[in-house]
């Protein structure tokens, strides 16, 4: 093929053939029988993605509606498909997912002009250290399980041991797969890559579907608190110790299911990708405490104020029956930090709107997935919301708790509403390189290499003051757009952290206040809840890191 031929590729490829190598024997394009007659080598390469893209989306669709077939059975029909049956499916798809794990990193990504591009965007490090912290608390989430089966193994079955032990092989593995594979954009082996890619996500969603509607162990575990169960510990100290440790780390294995989806389909999007040089950054924006003052100020009080709330609340919730008033307090704090954060994203989107920033239309499958996570995972807390509000008021909102916990549902959807505004039209402004960058840059590299040797106490103190008049000077020398921008972000960064740590470590006043559950009933709530709870912890830790890329890119 010529040269002409290679320069005039089709639209889609034109980014790609930009950034291709010199050498086109490191190129390997996709084939596929079906569209063998292709005249052009690009359009060819085009065609067999999409249909290997389609393939591997169909047996990912085909797996999990065979898992969710098997899951709503047990729900309907516990005689026929009991839990043990869901276990095995569970473990054979596990099984064959590691058994592509290892061939990937042992066989696909060790041969030669496999990876010969990272996406800079996919895999950041606060996603891939959530897979890790996930994942950790996941293990010994199972290794409460096993001990817990062990206890009781006289009325237990085996498969309730079996079933934990290959899940801590496959958390391990998965973990190690996406800590340090998260950014490849593979180029060879395509179409099998992208089917053990899809596989390994269906299995997650089947995995985080059986955790959300599965409370046989929940009820199980209160049967015996109350003592109304045959099946009793020989040993309650340990079986408590098992039976909280197991409750308070359940969040937590949905919460990994849907972070290793995330990360599983950029991989997938990334296979066969070949990024030109408009996708890759010259110079990394570096995260600067620079330029910002009242919001650390505020976020650190509202982190302050929230971990006393969190504390009392754990205190008072380790008794069997909660007093009313630290329900009170707790939802008076989201009352009073919901309305403010809400406030901060309304004026961040109007200062949005008055910038000049032009939008970044360039292709990035990692911002695409952003938008859609933080939209779909908002979806958990404004669908529980509004369970909330039909149950309260139905009942009696008069009643100062249910008043309470009637405005914290509403203040919620509106603040999830505005913060998703705010930060997805702060993803999409494109950057803008202030006119000395390259003088603040060529200073910076001399402070570092300045700072590499020994300096005396004087010394020292001329450089804190040195690093102060440039803190005041940076400050002084922003726009008041871009201060207020950066003000707002870390304001917002903070109120996630705090939002994101009381729930994920125990804080659930939603399901241990007894109203909604009362309403509904224990298994619809339980369901319910387990499904937005982890939606509304991914999308606090999701925001985050949105809220810093809005930081730092303003």
């Amino acid at each position: 093929m010529s040269d002409e031929k290679v320069s005039r590729p089709c639209h889609h490829c034109k980014s790609r053939s930009a950034s291709a190598p010199t050498d086109t024997s490191k190129i390997h394009y996709e084939k596929f029988w079906l569209y063998r007659h292709c005249s052009s080598v690009q359009q060819r390469d085009r065609q067999a993605q999409k249909a290997g893209q389609l393939f591997s989306g169909l047996l990912a669709m085909n797996v999990v509606f065979l898992g969710s077939a098997f899951i709503s059975s047990m729900i309907f029909n516990k005689v026929a498909i009991t839990l043990a049956h869901v276990w095995i499916l569970l473990s054979i798809l596990k099984v064959l997912c590691l058994f592509w794990i290892i061939y990937y990193l042992l066989g696909t990504s060790r041969q030669p002009h496999a990876v010969l591009y990272r996406d800079s965007h996919a895999g950041t490090i606060w996603i891939r250290g959530s897979v890790l912290l996930f994942g950790s608390c996941s293990i010994l989430l199972r290794v409460f399980q096993i001990g817990y089966s062990t206890i009781l193994v006289q009325c237990k079955s085996r498969v309730e041991i079996v079933f934990p032990s290959i899940g801590i092989l496959f958390i391990c593995t998965q973990a190690y797969f996406l800590w340090h594979h998260s950014k490849d954009c593979i180029q060879v082996q395509h179409n099998f890559t992208r089917c053990g890619l899809m596989l390994t996500i269906a299995t997650n969603l089947l995995l985080w579907l059986l955790a959300v509607t599965n409370d046989t162990l929940h009820v199980e575990i209160e049967s015996q608190l109350r003592e109304t169960t045959l099946c009793t510990c020989p040993d309650t100290t340990i079986c408590k110790v098992f039976q909280k440790g197991y409750i308070l780390l359940y969040p937590f294995n949905t919460e990994y299911c849907l972070v290793c989806c995330s990360v599983l389909y950029v991989m997938w999007k990334n296979v066969g990708r070949r990024i030109s040089q408009d996708h890759i950054p010259n110079t990394k924006p570096k995260f600067k405490l620079q330029g910002v003052v009242f919001g650390p100020l505020l976020g650190t009080s509202a982190v302050i104020i929230g971990a006393c709330v969190f504390m009392m609340y754990q205190i008072q919730a380790t008794s069997l029956v909660p007093s009313r008033q630290i329900f009170v307090i707790y939802y008076s704090y989201y009352v009073v930090l919901l309305p403010l954060m809400s406030v901060g994203a309304m004026i961040g989107t109007i200062i949005h709107a008055l910038e000049k920033k032009e939008l970044d239309t360039l292709k990035n499958p990692t911002r695409s997935l952003d938008v859609v996570l933080l939209m779909g995972a908002a979806l958990g807390q404004i669908g529980m919301s509004y369970f909330s509000i039909v149950a309260l008021v139905a009942t009696d909102p008069r009643d100062l708790l249910n008043s309470l916990a009637l405005s914290y549902s509403v203040l919620l959807i509106f603040q999830n509403i505005t913060q998703n505004i705010f930060v997805i039209d702060g993803l999409h402004r494109r950057r803008i390189t202030p006119p000395g960058k390259e003088e603040d840059t060529k200073e910076e590299q001399n402070h570092e290499a300045y700072s590499q040797r020994r300096v005396s106490m004087l010394e020292l103190g001329q450089e804190i003051r040195k690093a102060s008049l440039s803190y005041i000077h940076t400050y002084s020398h922003l726009s008041w757009k871009r201060r207020v921008l950066r003000e707002i972000s870390f304001f917002l960064v903070l109120c996630n952290i705090i939002l994101w740590v009381m729930p994920t470590f125990g804080a659930h006043p939603i399901f241990e206040n007894e109203m909604e559950r009362s309403f509904y009933g224990y298994s619809t709530w339980f369901v319910i809840v387990n499904f937005g709870l982890p939606l509304g912890v991914f999308y606090r830790m999701h925001s985050v890191g949105g809220l810093l890329e809005v930081y730092v890119t303003a």
